[in-house]
């Protein structure tokens, strides 16, 4: 009978502690945006579910050559990134493919598949399903995910998962991945919309780095239905309060109503694009064989992202900038190369 208050004290130790530990941590984390013009839609990021384990068994080494009967994480290095697709993902918003799914060999037939050339093709319809119900346009886009399958590690925030500008605090840059960062793609894209609103039609983005709620790059091509060669810009997005939203033409005209550009890139072309922070100075250069490179350097120093709290991520893909037309219209693009790098402590 004396052991009955110790029993009772353990218990209620027992139930005390279990309460504790119960919080929020599992509540989604969601980057807020409110999309402001035509050219322009911030995108809000849900944090997926976590990655089933244990970590899958890499495919064996292709020797660089892409090959038609692999799965895409078989003929490139998915080891940190994830995917959107615009398909339901049981909430009403669009489904993101975990690090370890993509890399297990996900396909998805209609959207994300291995061309018959070895490339890796992503198709994003008008109509779909979105990463949240402030987006106003679908994709299938690759998001940086530095973290690998270690989901201990939160998906946004300056930590491992993330990296920072070489201008960022010290104290950042060293709970960061890393700083600094290059991504390089060569890619042809192969249908744009043709339908839709005059400031919609033809317009795709292929690549950027996404901070906290802005966008440091992101990288257009676009091709007018009338035309046969396609343009290539970039904006720049710097902070709240730190400035307008800046537009770069690289190749033609982003236009509503651009001639055919002289220079431009036709559908199915492959082109690479090579996206450069080095501390405050972000680098654009488009290579095409047999050409000239095509460089445009911004100074980000005024931008508010070198500041405490700020922190990146690449993503590549399409982004598909039309809701405007039919729903079954589409945009296409053929990867046949994606790398990027850091520099870390």
């Amino acid at each position: 009978m004396k052991r009955l208050p110790y029993l009772f004290i353990i218990l209620f130790l027992s139930f005390g502690t279990y309460n504790c530990n119960s919080t929020n941590d599992d509540l989604e984390d969601v980057e807020q945006e409110t999309p402001t013009d035509p050219e322009e839609d911030k995108e809000t990021e849900v944090d997926p579910e976590p990655e089933p384990e244990p970590e899958p068994e890499p495919e064996e080494d292709n020797d660089g050559e892409l090959d038609p009967n692999r799965a895409p994480s078989g003929n490139f290095d998915l080891s940190t990134w994830n995917l959107s697709i615009p398909v339901n993902s049981g909430k009403g918003t669009a489904l993101t493919k975990t690090v370890a799914e993509i890399n297990a060999g996900y396909e998805h037939d209609e959207y994300f598949y291995t061309a018959e050339d070895g490339g890796m093709v992503f198709k994003c319809p008008n109509d779909g399903f979105k990463t949240s119900v402030n987006t106003s346009y679908t994709r299938v886009e690759l998001r940086e995910m530095l973290r690998g399958t270690n989901t201990s590690i939160s998906t946004q925030g300056v930590n491992k998962n993330n990296w920072v500008f070489g201008t960022a605090p010290e104290t950042h840059k060293k709970a960061a991945f890393g700083y600094d960062g290059e991504m390089t793609a060569t890619l042809a894209v192969n249908h744009v919309t043709t339908t839709g609103s005059n400031s919609h039609i033809g317009r795709v983005i292929v690549g950027q780095i996404h901070a906290n709620d802005d966008e440091p790059v992101r990288i257009y091509y676009r091709k007018l239905k009338d035309n046969d060669l396609g343009s290539i810009y970039f904006a720049h997005e710097p902070t709240d309060g730190n400035g307008d939203e800046q537009w770069h033409e690289m190749i033609g005209s982003r236009s509503n109503s651009a001639s055919n550009p002289s220079d431009g890139i036709a559908l199915d072309e492959k082109f690479s694009y090579t996206i450069n922070v080095t501390g405050d100075l972000l680098t654009v250069t488009i290579s095409r064989e047999g050409k000239p490179d095509v460089v445009k350097t911004v100074d980000m120093t005024n931008s508010g992202f070198n500041i405490s709290g700020q922190y990146m991520y690449f993503k590549a893909g399409v982004y598909n900038q039309n809701n405007s037309g039919d729903a079954d219209d589409y945009v296409q693009a053929t990867f046949y190369s994606l790398e990027k790098s850091h520099t870390t402590y």
